[in-house]
């Protein structure tokens, strides 16, 4: 089944929408010429008509009960927005280059998340493409994009879309989508899209006039929760796993970042995360090439990715917040809201092991038990990151960790990060320590969520004892304030930040003992008073081990490594990274006494 207007070549098209409850349903044409086509009624409530004369780029309603004229909810996409009619799109018409893409091994992925609208001046989907040899120089090899379904306006996070099958208007529509996608392929990226299957925006959300796409049995941060279990309910499953087939299938993306599945509910015998994952590894086999879906979750909860056969979703990959939050609180002190439960070397030393900080034991903040152990699970099943888009975009001031803390500090979180055994994700500007903010921004129409927005931003704060006024979200002068100063990575120390990032990827993709994520082959130790964690790392040929120094001050520390001929491969510390000068040898035989500088991250690799 495929939802919405489905063109099938030579001016036909076939029409489905999921209206269960409705005694009567059409599709009005607007154009080119006005008419009215009636729809029949499936058991299941599926209305259908297929149609001639129907040519691509048509624009329709459907007419609900003979009165009320509404988008479609499949819609491919709203030309003029979310409140107009619907456009028919011929999929066909484009024609892409990337026949030979097969994806990238999952254990090697280095992502790379970014935002359409604030990537570049111009704010589309081709204007990425210019830059892509850069991000390809850098050394990652996905790029994850914010949502792109069909919101209000022309600038939004894409957390508020309300046509989970339209691609924004604003952005270049589906042809720009289509060129960015096969432009990845054709130079050795995979893509991946962030989806949002837990709630749909306030402004255009029309679906609630088609049939039961929410319940009341539970909420969300957002509103209503989704309808995944109650009564009605595999009409909307099945949306969402249609959704999830056409961005794969149509759009050729090589995986799906699923937003906060802490806010999907099932109680249901079959969890719609598992029908999902099922979903799409038929079609991956059907495809030839490997597709995967990644949980943006912080349940802690092992069962996201655990295999079907063991109770568990079976999907890929789940995020790992307590990683985030370890490396946060270490180089910036913070202890407000969540991050009071973090701020030790302990903690860090435990998520390098085993994956999470939290695996059943107490949460101050939740004032609750949290999480369960993931260490028997291949470390690249957890994605982690140092900053991303709510980490930083949540803060009132939209401050990138490079406002926080120092340049040093920097490049130890960033190689805590890339020379962990977990899937790296980086924000884009990260890798050069971008100046500009990213701040929280809407284009809504209507004044009073405008307004409501605004005073929910401010209450939020407020709980946080922050001070001053947030910037107006609903300001243009917002959204241009967070668009990247991309010239920059060329120029002083952003230009070392990016190349010091470029090495640390480098040794990851290059030293055997670095890319081996299949188990947690490693040895943690930490001295907390002294704010050191020392890590060794080994596969069958190789050892390296590396120190990370979260202290402001020196600090002299005694490692032990095991004999032999270890030599230093990076050291930020040293004058090459502009750190303040290395008391660090070259080359180590035998246990010494090292003095580490202020916030050092040095690696040795056995020779």
């Amino acid at each position: 089944m495929k939802l919405g207007a489905n063109y099938l070549g030579n001016n036909e098209c076939e029409f489905t929408v999921w209206a269960p409850l409705l005694k009567e349903v059409a599709v009005e044409i607007v154009a080119p010429e006005k008419r009215l086509l009636p729809m029949e009624k499936d058991d299941l409530g599926y209305w259908k008509v297929r149609e001639k004369n129907i040519t691509p780029d048509t624009l329709y309603w459907y007419q609900l009960e003979g009165e009320k004229k509404r988008p479609d909810p499949a819609s491919h996409f709203q030309p003029k927005g979310v409140h107009d009619p619907s456009q028919v799109i011929d999929h066909s018409t484009y024609t892409w280059q990337d026949q030979d893409w097969k994806n990238i091994p999952f254990p090697d992925w280095i992502i790379y998340e970014l935002h359409v609208g604030t990537f570049t001046p111009e704010g589309t989907f081709e204007a990425i493409i210019a830059r892509l040899p850069d991000l390809k120089e850098l050394g990652v090899n996905v790029i994850e994009i914010m949502p792109v379904a069909q919101f209000p306006g022309a600038r939004n996070w894409g957390y508020d879309g309300v046509y989970p099958y339209a691609v924004q208007n604003s952005y270049g529509g589906p042809n720009g989508l289509k060129k960015l996608v096969d432009a990845c392929h054709q130079q050795g990226l995979a893509v991946i899209l962030d989806v949002v299957y837990n709630h749909l925006g306030p402004e255009g959300n029309y679906v609630s006039d088609f049939g039961p796409y929410f319940t009341l049995t539970y909420n969300t941060p957002w509103g209503t929760a989704v309808n995944f279990d109650d009564a009605h309910s595999y009409g909307v499953r099945n949306f969402v796993i249609e959704n999830a087939i056409y961005w794969l299938g149509e759009y050729h993306f090589d995986g799906l970042r699923l937003d906060a599945i802490h806010a999907i509910y099932d109680l249901g015998a079959k969890h719609i995360l598992a029908e999902l994952a099922e979903a799409v590894e038929v079609f991956s086999q059907q495809q030839e090439r490997p597709l995967y879906l990644i949980a943006e979750s912080d349940l802690n909860d092992v069962k996201v990715i655990n295999p079907q056969e063991l109770g568990g979703h079976g999907i890929q990959a789940q995020w790992s917040d307590d990683f985030h939050h370890c490396v946060h609180t270490l180089v910036t002190q913070e202890s407000i809201g969540y991050y009071q439960d973090f701020g030790q070397c302990q903690q860090l030393a435990k998520v390098l092991q085993e994956g999470f900080a939290y695996t059943w034991n107490y949460s101050p903040s939740r004032r609750r038990y949290h999480g369960n152990y993931a260490g028997d699970r291949p470390p690249y099943q957890l994605v982690v990151c140092i900053q991303n888009h709510d980490q930083v975009g949540n803060r009132m001031l939209g401050e990138r960790l490079s406002h926080l803390t120092s340049f040093d500090a920097l490049k130890l979180a960033a190689a805590t990060l890339l020379l962990s055994p977990f899937i790296p994700l980086l924000f884009m500007g990260e890798e050069y320590g971008e100046d500009a903010p990213f701040l929280y921004f809407i284009d809504h129409s209507d004044p009073n969520l405008i307004k409501a927005v605004r005073e929910g931003r401010k209450a939020e704060f407020e709980e946080f004892h922050a001070e001053g006024e947030p910037p107006d979200a609903d300001s243009i002068e917002t959204f241009k304030k967070s668009t990247l100063n991309w010239q920059s990575r060329k120029e002083g120390k952003h230009k070392v930040l990016w190349e010091f990032y470029r090495e640390l990827i480098r040794l990851r993709q290059e030293i055997p003992a670095l890319t081996q994520r299949e188990q947690y082959n490693s040895k943690i130790s930490f001295l907390e008073d002294e704010k050191i964690i020392s890590v060794y790392r080994w596969s069958a040929d190789s050892e390296v081990i590396y120190l990370l120094n979260f202290n402001g001050k020196e600090v002299d520390y005694s490692l032990v490594i095991p004999s032999g001929n270890w030599q230093k491969r990076i050291d930020s510390s040293e004058s090459q990274w502009q750190g303040s000068g290395s008391k660090l040898p070259q080359s180590l035989s035998q246990s010494q006494s090292l003095n580490l500088s202020p916030y050092t991250a040095v690696l040795y690799q056995k020779a």
